[in-house]
């Protein structure tokens, strides 16, 4: 099992604080968030499903990720996340 240390990009980050205060149920996004970065700390280029060279989809129910994966330094970068 190969860890990784997942990290946001800012615009990434804007997104989610955009989302996270325009929710009804913000415990919901929190909840998604959790399981995003747990999923990802791990195996993660394993994780979703590729839609791009280097870039991978990842699904956590209210929220839909694009990340990357930088094995040699064992980063997950988050660039996108939406609502789904």
């Amino acid at each position: 099992m190969t860890r990784y240390t997942v990290t946001w990009h800012p615009e990434a980050e804007n997104e989610l604080t955009t989302l996270w205060l325009s929710a009804e149920d913000r415990s919901e996004i929190a909840t998604a968030v959790q399981a995003i970065d747990l999923a990802l700390a791990s195996d993660a280029a394993t994780k979703g499903v590729e839609i791009a060279e280097g870039l991978r989809a990842f699904l956590a129910p209210p929220l839909r990720v694009l990340f990357v994966t930088r094995d040699a330094d064992r980063v997950v970068e988050i660039e996108f996340v939406r609502r789904i």
